[in-house]
């Protein structure tokens, strides 16, 4: 487990290590990794800032047990916790932390889900449709391919999959369940590939990635958590604290683009001759629109082909808000 975890390389990190540095630099600085996955960007921030508490979060059991792997010659510093992302403000008041200096998500699924074939994430291994990065909740992929009508399936498929052949492949997919329940993989892969015209399969890779992003998406409702998390998140950060948010799906960096935003902008009323200070901005982005990994980059890690990286520093704290000081409890 170990060598597996120091081998995976963590996307965009020396770009993410420098937008978060100036503020974890600060005396008691404190990190939450939200997605802390296999530890890769938390082992860079912790080799470059000896005094970094890392507060390591993830809904996934396997991946906090990969990270812990990897990062066991800093364990005293690091905080792990099975939680979903947008229990952040929850996570830091039961370790009697107050505000932090950074914050680090990284979107979508992670190395070892991917690539434990049993977990069903993965179209080019036959196993059960599973899909949860939670394994203790209840709903799974087997439940999105087997109870939602036509019209809910075409809807997920076309939006979180962007996928043109939305509507036949739901139709497909009704059409085989009425015989057996649809229970693998394998059969799932199959019933997209048949759906879809031949001539459109003979580019852009497999015929089921989208539909299996889509309802991975579906399962672990990716979206709708991180439209919760950001706004909280961000009400985490210290002054001068700072956010870094990895995507990769388009509907993840619109998320991230308008949270942040929403709060980089003067809402004092036109009307008004001058700037009211209450309606000043609470953030400042730090990146112009989101950036992408370098050619090298994406050639080396296929991961971070997809990858989008937005980051902000708080700069106005809104008036009985939180403090800028961490508050935090012994380590």
């Amino acid at each position: 487990m170990a060598e597996n975890a120091a081998a995976h390389i963590p996307v965009m990190a020396d770009r993410i290590g420098e937008l978060l540095s100036p503020a974890l630099r600060a005396p008691g600085a404190v990190l939450v990794d939200g997605t802390l996955g296999m530890g890769g960007h938390t082992a860079a921030l912790l080799a470059a800032h000896p005094e970094l508490r890392v507060v390591g979060i993830d809904r996934d059991v396997t991946a906090l047990e990969f990270s812990k792997a990897r990062l066991s010659d800093d364990l005293d510093r690091v905080d792990f916790v099975h939680a979903r992302y947008d229990h952040i403000a929850d996570v830091l008041r039961e370790l009697g932390i107050g505000t932090v200096q950074g914050i680090l998500l990284d979107l979508g699924v992670s190395s070892p889900q991917l690539d434990e074939g049993t977990r069903g994430f993965a179209y080019s291994y036959d196993a059960p449709l599973d899909m949860r990065m939670d394994q203790s909740q209840p709903f799974t992929a087997a439940d999105v391919v087997n109870t939602y009508s036509a019209g809910e399936l075409a809807r997920i498929l076309r939006q979180y999959g962007e996928e043109r052949f939305a509507r036949r492949i739901a139709d497909a997919i009704l059409r085989e369940r009425a015989t057996s329940p649809i229970d693998s993989t394998a059969r799932l892969a199959a019933i997209v590939r048949d759906a879809i015209p031949a001539p459109a399969r003979r580019t852009g890779g497999n015929p089921a990635k989208r539909s299996f992003q889509a309802i991975r998406i579906e399962v672990n409702a990716e979206i709708s958590v991180l439209e919760d998390t950001l706004p909280s998140a961000i009400d985490q950060l210290a002054l001068d604290g700072r956010i870094a948010v990895l995507s990769y799906h388009s509907l993840e960096d619109r998320a991230t683009k308008r949270a942040l935003s929403a709060r980089a902008r003067d809402t004092t009323p036109q009307d008004l001759p001058v700037s009211l200070p209450e309606h000043q901005p609470e953030l400042r982005l730090l990146t112009r629109g989101a950036e992408v990994p370098t050619a090298e980059e994406s050639g080396e890690n296929s991961r971070a082909a997809s990858a989008r990286l937005r980051a902000a520093e708080r700069v106005r704290t809104p008036r009985g808000g939180k403090s800028g000081h961490s508050g935090q409890a012994g380590g």
